[in-house]
């Protein structure tokens, strides 16, 4: 069998690896999954190659997750930032798209890097922000969803605001379903979904699904809080190794 985008063998398996890992902490602690794979996947490929594959596991993990979140998502909130992010995500992949792999390896690690300093300095709003603040952060995300990574911003900016743990990890899995339904038809006329793109999402799959439902299991004892912490940690890790890859 022909492994999509010309893996071989071990990078295979580093790969499932990082979607099992990715997959335990988006069930754990509700963000964090396109993010990990992507970092991870710019160690080995293009990181573009995986960001309509992480998109198509997005609904797997939304379908699994569903019927113990919707009645805490924040719908205003996911209507008011994907006005931003349908104007964001356009701008993002013309940009994006149009440089090399290694450019597109530095950008990625760099915007994580900075992003995972954010949510680690603690930065806190204590203001209530209305629709203006909404719509600058979800065009932020629609930006930062061009390497499939729009949900950062969004977690950042949840954080800082001190929401309730049940409602920032429904909303942000809402707002990763209604982002992905938008995007994926987008990265599409991008070039971005391909054969390959299907063969990859089918072969993750069942990592996906038992990774969330382990995740979602609460199989730590960590406080979530605490454990976000790590998934950040790590997310710096992978990041500041694919900076020094396209670097080298």
């Amino acid at each position: 069998m022909t492994l999509p985008f010309d893996l071989t063998p071990a990078t295979a398996l580093f790969m499932a690896l990082a979607f099992l890992t990715a997959a335990f902490v988006r069930g754990y602690s509700g963000f964090g999954f396109s993010a990990l794979v992507v970092a991870s996947s710019a160690l080995v490929t293009n990181p573009l190659n995986f960001v309509a594959v992480v998109m198509l596991c997005e609904f797997a993990i939304t379908f699994q997750q569903w019927s113990g979140i919707w009645r805490a998502v924040n719908w205003r909130r996911v209507a008011t930032l994907m006005i931003g992010a349908v104007v964001g995500l356009p701008l993002g992949l013309w940009a994006l798209t149009g440089i090399g792999v290694d450019a597109a390896r530095a950008v990625v690690a760099v915007y994580v890097l900075v992003m995972c300093g954010v949510m680690l300095m603690g930065w806190r709003i204590t203001k209530p922000q209305g629709d203006a603040g909404h719509l600058a952060v979800g065009f932020a995300s629609g930006l930062a969803n061009a390497p499939g990574m729009g949900g950062l911003p969004i977690a950042s900016y949840f954080a800082a605001q001190g929401m309730a743990a049940g409602t920032f990890r429904a909303t942000l899995i809402a707002y990763f379903a209604v982002l992905d339904i938008y995007s994926l038809p987008v990265m599409w006329g991008h070039g971005l979904v391909t054969g390959d793109t299907l063969v990859a999402a089918a072969l993750s799959a069942p990592l996906i699904i038992f990774g969330t439902w382990a995740g979602g299991r609460h199989f730590l004892r960590t406080d979530p809080k605490d454990f976000r912490r790590f998934a950040i940690g790590l997310l710096a890790c992978l990041a500041g190794m694919g900076l020094l890859k396209s670097l080298l």
